[in-house]
């Protein structure tokens, strides 16, 4: 993605056809380079247009690891050694000019063009794109549970350039050593052999990693390196023997038509890097392998025809452009997506900043010779790193000064508010929490460490209120369950109770084996997980109220219709139910909240002053039954039904801002706030349940 396959010898190649390692202008790489990021164009502007055209990054990746190889091999066998020093000036010569102008451009336009919520976010992945450790940063929300709702910044795709450059941090030591080596040992096998390690232990890694963590796995280097290794490997291969001429035609088609194959059939559901990921990558290495393949309508003569080569000679500004220009246009147009006009209009903006890039700042540092000593590059590195650096600490400071409300409550009155003409509250006053702070606003098992995530399956329950209180309260469930800890808390200090908690991220409480959407496997963990619940709170535990409450977007393993999925979740409900009523506790039910606007609080943001251009209807808000309903109604156990929907929608819609309080810190999460004053309702709805 990185690497320019042109050169001062800019000649066709010569009917004999050199192998590709041996040529010094390559026009079908240029060609590959347009497929690629053509690919990765379509993917973004319209998934359904192209489902896997991200697979158009796997090939950026062996492109640019068969050129970096050539070219370290070119230096090994050419001066008998290879200059790190100079290695690392002409990748920052290559990459920073127009990265560093597009970070500073994309983030001084974060400023005016994202809603402020967005801004400690988009900061802080502008200082990981900066240091290249973009990757790491967006593997490590992955598994933020409570990132799960984050919106892509516009400067997300760096991480393909921050594997580029990790992987470029290892990869040339393999050649300094190799060219380190007596004459004796500096055969081709031996650099082949180490690079043939890395790939294949690389390879390794990813399959065995993407079943389980394919958002880690997607991001990481160690699984993402044998992609570039196959590059360099094939590299070192062709600099020693050619594709047979018979052969060429029909592998370079072969290798198009496995990279179109992947285009079209992978999708968001295909466990992606692992083994799919070699059907893009081998069939890169097809077409580079296939090389100047003589014959009409031959790959050579489709790619290397002069658009083409011209899309392939924009496709790193392309690349670097097209996002951000993407996330700005849906952020100005308040959409998840955008119109066919909106689409085109960014594609022909990217192309357009993509040539002026390449015309005004990549060619003038190439053919002026600007940045060729280590001291000039490191410089450049140093100065670019620290602009961005100061915008991001600038976005920092604005965040920063936006979370100053303060809860007041003779203005946040939430819920109570329904009751009157202004149910949003005073548009005078200012929405607490802060919508720029509303992912901060949590539950107190976030903090203290005992929401347990995915894979965890032993209990680690918080407990809060006495030693010596009456009444014992157990609150099992999901998040949704999680999300009603503050108010339970408010209610055990004025009735003096002691709170366990049994909550575990998207686990409803049930008996049936949900299906995890995300890693595209069963919720194996969930059933343990619920099963020990039970054993716990039926064995000495003993609580004497259970409140629960799940999330009706949970999935069944297996169903094949929304009445089978319903219906097979409710019957795990009431299998679990009924074993606490006979060991005599209380169960109270809390139906699940109603579903707000994906990113909330970037609405409420942008409509400080009309919060109610962000409400649902109560049709939508409610549009999934609620399997906790269904359970109750055919259970032999004896459940006490809370539905405070009342306290959510008034006059058929759900505010967004109730009584100056903002209700949800995500599209479906309550913000502790909120829940913490639906106490007094909570308790009036389970009436002489609460009276043990």
């Amino acid at each position: 993605m990185t690497i320019d396959t042109r050169s001062a010898l800019h000649r066709p190649p010569s009917s004999s056809a050199a192998p590709a390692a041996a040529r010094r202008f390559l026009p079908e790489v240029q060609g590959l380079r347009a497929v690629a990021v053509l690919l990765v164009l379509i993917y973004h502007v319209d998934h359904d247009l192209l489902p896997g055209g991200y697979v158009g990054v796997d090939v950026f990746f062996v492109i640019s690891g068969f050129l970096i190889t050539t070219l370290l091999l070119r230096e090994a066998r050419e001066s008998g050694r290879v200059s790190l020093a100079g290695f690392y000036v002409r990748r920052v010569r290559r990459i920073l000019p127009a990265a560093g102008l597009v970070l500073a451009v994309t983030g001084a336009l974060s400023f005016v063009l994202l809603p402020s919520p967005r801004l400690m976010d988009t900061a802080m992945q502008l200082a990981a794109s900066a240091f290249y450790v973009e990757n790491l940063f967006l593997a490590d929300q992955a598994v933020d549970y409570l990132a799960a709702e984050t919106a892509a910044s516009p400067v997300q795709h760096f991480w393909s350039l921050a594997v580029e450059e990790q992987f470029y941090l290892l990869w040339p030591l393999l050649f300094v050593g190799w060219a380190a080596l007596p004459r004796r040992w500096r055969r081709a096998w031996t650099v082949l052999a180490a690079a043939a390690a890395v790939l294949a232990a690389s390879f390794a890694f990813s399959v065995a990693m993407t079943p389980d963590s394919p958002q880690q796995a997607y991001f990481l280097p160690q699984t993402r390196m044998w992609e570039l290794a196959v590059g360099g490997v094939l590299a070192v291969v062709l600099s020693r023997r050619e594709v047979p001429a018979r052969l060429r035609w029909a592998l370079g088609w072969a290798g198009l038509a496995a990279i179109g194959a992947a285009a079209w059939y992978y999708s968001d559901e295909t466990a992606f890097p692992g083994w799919a990921a070699a059907l893009p990558v081998l069939g890169a290495a097809a077409v580079i392998a296939a090389g100047h393949n003589g014959g009409r309508w031959s790959t050579y003569q489709v790619l290397s025809s002069a658009p083409a080569r011209f899309v392939g000679d924009i496709s790193y500004a392309l690349y670097l452009w097209h996002w951000p220009l993407i996330v700005f246009t849906i952020s100005m147009t308040d959409a998840d997506t955008f119109s066919p006009l909106y689409g085109a209009l960014v594609v022909v903006a990217s192309v357009l900043l993509a040539w002026g890039t390449k015309v005004a700042v990549e060619d003038p540092v190439r053919r002026y010779g600007l940045l060729r000593t280590g001291r000039a590059a490191a410089v450049f590195a140093v100065v670019s790193a620290l602009a961005v650096g100061l915008i991001a600490a600038g976005q920092y400071a604005r965040f920063e000064g936006l979370r100053s409300v303060r809860f007041d409550p003779v203005v946040h009155v939430g819920p109570s508010a329904l009751a009157t003409s202004e149910p949003e509250g005073s548009p005078e006053e200012p929405t607490y929490p802060s919508p720029v702070t509303a992912a901060d606003d949590l539950p107190s098992v976030y903090g203290d460490g005992c929401q347990a995530s995915v894979p965890e399956t032993a209990l680690n329950p918080c407990v809060y209120g006495p030693e010596d209180a009456e009444t014992t309260v157990a609150v099992v469930g999901d998040s949704h369950a999680a999300h009603w800890v503050p108010a339970l808390q408010r209610l055990a200090e004025e009735r003096d109770w002691r709170v366990h908690t049994f909550t575990k991220s998207s686990c409803g409480f049930t008996s049936a084996t949900l299906w995890l959407s995300d890693k595209n496997r069963d919720y194996s963990e969930c059933v343990e997980y619920n099963d020990a619940v039970v054993e716990e709170l039926t064995g000495e535990l003993r609580p004497d109220l259970v409140f629960t409450s799940s999330s009706t977007m949970a999935d069944l393993s297996g169903a094949e219709s929304v009445a089978q999925d319903r219906a097979g979740i409710a019957a795990g409900m009431a299998r679990l139910w009924e074993p606490l009523e006979e060991a005599g506790s209380e169960l109270v039910v809390i139906r699940d909240t109603p579903k707000s606007r994906p990113r909330l609080p970037e609405c409420v943001a942008r409509h400080t002053r009309a919060p109610g251009e962000c409400a649902n209807t109560q049709a939508e808000a409610f549009a999934e039954d609620d399997p906790q309903l269904i359970a109750a109604q055919e259970t032999d156990a004896d459940v006490t039904v809370v539905d405070l929907t009342d306290e959510f929608c008034v006059g058929g819609t759900c505010p967004p801002v109730i009584g100056n309080v903002l209700v949800y810190r995500d599209s479906h999460h309550l913000t502790a706030t909120y829940s913490r004053l639906l106490a007094p309702y909570l308790e009036e709805a389970a009436g002489d349940t609460l009276r043990v």
